[in-house]
C-alpha cells in the first residue's frame, strides 16, 4: 500500500468542547505485551543468565564473551525502554453532532489536536486485514491518520465503530441516540489535553 500522508492541520490551541450528545469518546493506546513486573522478572533472570554463563566461559579463559553477554542484556534493556516510552502514545477521538476531536499525544508529551466536520467527514479502512491496514478520516480535502499503533486486527473494527457512530451523528436529532462509542473506555475531560507543543 503505498503511504498515506496527513494534510488535517493541526489547531493553534485546545479546541472549545464539543456539542452534547457525544456519539464517541474513546481512548486509544499502543498494546503492551509485558507490564512492569513482568520486564523486572525478566531482565532479573536474563541477568543471572548471561552472569552465569559469563562466567564459566571466563574460567575457561574466554575471557572476552562475557562483554558480549553483557551487551546482549544492555540491548535487551535498551529495546524495551524504547517499546515503554512509545507505549506512551494516546489518541482520543470524539464525535459529536458538528465536529470530530482527534487528540493525539506523542511519546515526548506534546500534543496536537485536529478538527473535522461531522457530516463532511468520511471514514475509510485502507488494506484491511493486512499488516499496513490504515483508518483514513477525510473532509474538504483534509486526510487524517488515526489508530496507526493498534493491532492490523484492531484497525478495522476501530473504522467501524468510527463509522457507525459518525452515521448516528447525522440522523436527525430527534433520532439521537445519544451513545458514545464502545470501542475503547471512555476518555476524562476535554480538559485532560491542555498543551499544544510542537513535536
Amino acid at each position: 500500500m503505498r503511504n498515506l500522508i496527513e494534510t488535517c492541520p493541526a489547531e493553534p490551541g485546545l479546541p472549545d468542547a464539543p456539542e452534547e450528545p457525544l456519539f464517541m469518546d474513546a481512548v486509544l493506546a499502543p498494546n503492551r505485551s509485558l507490564p512492569n513486573p513482568g520486564f523486572i522478572v525478566l531482565m532479573a533472570v536474563l541477568c543471572g543468565v548471561s552472569f552465569a554463563a559469563g562466567l564459566a566461559y571466563w574460567r575457561m579463559g574466554a575471557w572476552p564473551i562475557p562483554f558480549f553477554f553483557g551487551l546482549d542484556v544492555a540491548l535487551v534493556w535498551m529495546a524495551f525502554k524504547v517499546s515503554y516510552r512509545d507505549g506512551r502514545r494516546r489518541e482520543i477521538i470524539r464525535i459529536a453532532r458538528d465536529r470530530i476531536l482527534v487528540h493525539r499525544q506523542h511519546p515526548n508529551g506534546a500534543v496536537r489536536h485536529y478538527v473535522l466536520p461531522t457530516a463532511w467527514t468520511k471514514v475509510r479502512v485502507h488494506e484491511a486485514g493486512k499488516h499496513d491496514a490504515a483508518i483514513e478520516l477525510s473532509a474538504s480535502g483534509k486526510r487524517l491518520i488515526v489508530g496507526s499503533f493498534l493491532s492490523p486486527a484492531e484497525r478495522p473494527d476501530l473504522g467501524e465503530a468510527i463509522g457507525r457512530a459518525i452515521r448516528k451523528a447525522t440522523l436527525p436529532a430527534p433520532q439521537e441516540s445519544g451513545g458514545a462509542g464502545h470501542f475503547l473506555a471512555s476518555s476524562g475531560s476535554h480538559d485532560d489535553f491542555k498543551r499544544s507543543d510542537p513535536v
